[in-house]
């Protein structure tokens, strides 16, 4: 299954429902993750620009933007981006098809 990694930030409601009862965020994300036919792999809190990573398998990226879309609903986070991740392995195959159509684009003006 394909690898996502997904930044998160806290709205003020879900920093407000953290603060008033504190608990430990994974088994809800775990849950979604499975309800979608995916898996948590790493649930990581953060400082910074964003307060949470989460890294996941999906199905596919639909899976993965329709998880974020469905976390964004609730109200508990102000901001959400979802890439796809690929094993350095694996992002070989995805080189050579660019190595491929390398010059086959013409940009603007040309």
């Amino acid at each position: 299954m394909p690898i996502f990694i997904t930044y998160a930030s806290y709205s003020e409601d879900g920093i407000k429902g953290m603060l008033k009862k504190p608990a430990n965020r994974t088994a809800p994300v775990k849950a979604l993750l499975k309800k979608a036919g995916g898996k948590l792999i790493a649930f990581y809190m953060t400082t910074g620009e964003n307060d949470v990573v989460v890294i996941s398998e999906a199905p596919d990226g639909t899976d993965a933007v329709a998880i974020g879309m469905a976390v964004a609903a609730s109200g508990a986070v102000s901001k959400i981006h979802t890439v796809r991740a690929w094993t350095a392995d694996d992002f070989v195959s995805v080189a050579k098809k660019a190595a491929k159509l390398t010059g086959a684009y013409q940009p603007p003006g040309k």
